[in-house]
C-alpha cells in the first residue's frame, strides 16, 4: 500500500446478498470513496483472481492480494501464521490477534496488520473475546481494527489507537454497501 488507508474492505462473495456480483458491489464501494480493498476469494484460482483484481483496479481500487501474490496487486495480505514468502511481492501485511503479534510482523517488515477481532463479529461466530481497547494503540506500523465493526463502532477503534478499521461482513452482507462505505469513511476521517 501506498500511503495507508483508514478503511480496507476485505471481499467475501459467499456473504454477498443473493444477486449480487463481487465487481459490482466493489464498484459501488469504489463510487462511494473506497480506496483499498483485500482480495480475499481464496477458492479461485491464481488466474480467475488475478482477472478480479485487473477488474477492481480499473474500478480505482488499490488491490491487495490475501495469502498470495497476484500481478498488478499492491501488496500482499499475510494469515497470522504465514511465513513471509523470500519475494514478498510488493509491502506485505499480517494478521494478528494479539498485540505483541503486531510488533513480530513490524519487526519481520511488515507494513500493516489487521488486529481482531474488535468487536464480537458474525462473520465468525464465536471468534473472541474481542480484544482490549489498549490492544490497537503504539504500534510502529498501521494497525487496522478487524471483526465486527461497524460505522457505530468504527470511531471507537480510531480513539482506541487504530490507524483504521477493516471491514468484510457489514460490507458483503449490505443491501447498500455504497452507504455503508460511506458512513464508515465519515466514522474513520481523520
Amino acid at each position: 500500500m501506498t500511503a495507508p488507508p483508514r478503511l480496507l474492505v476485505l471481499t467475501d462473495r459467499r456473504q454477498l446478498p443473493l444477486g449480487q456480483s463481487l465487481r459490482a458491489v466493489m464498484e459501488q464501494c469504489a463510487d462511494a470513496g473506497l480506496s483499498h480493498v483485500v482480495l480475499r476469494e481464496l477458492d479461485l484460482d491464481d488466474g480467475a483472481r488475478a482477472a478480479l483484481a485487473g477488474h477492481l483496479s480499473d474500478c480505482g481500487l488499490s488491490v491487495v492480494a490475501a495469502r498470495r501474490g497476484l500481478p498488478g496487486c499492491v501488496g500482499v495480505h499475510l494469515a497470522a501464521a504465514q511465513p513471509v514468502p523470500d519475494r514478498a511481492p510488493g509491502a506485505w501485511g499480517r494478521s494478528c490477534h494479539a498485540a505483541r503479534e503486531v510488533g513480530h510482523a513490524a519487526g519481520q517488515g511488515a507494513r500493516w496488520a489487521t488486529l481482531s477481532p474488535y468487536s464480537w463479529t458474525d462473520s465468525k461466530p464465536g471468534h473472541g473475546p474481542p480484544l482490549p481497547a489498549d490492544a490497537y494503540a503504539g504500534h510502529r506500523i498501521p494497525v487496522y481494527a478487524l471483526g465486527g465493526v461497524t460505522a457505530a463502532n468504527a470511531a471507537g477503534a480510531r480513539q482506541a489507537g487504530a490507524h483504521g478499521v477493516a471491514v468484510m461482513g457489514a460490507v458483503m452482507r449490505a443491501r447498500d454497501p455504497a452507504a455503508v462505505v460511506a458512513g464508515l469513511l465519515r466514522e474513520v476521517a481523520p
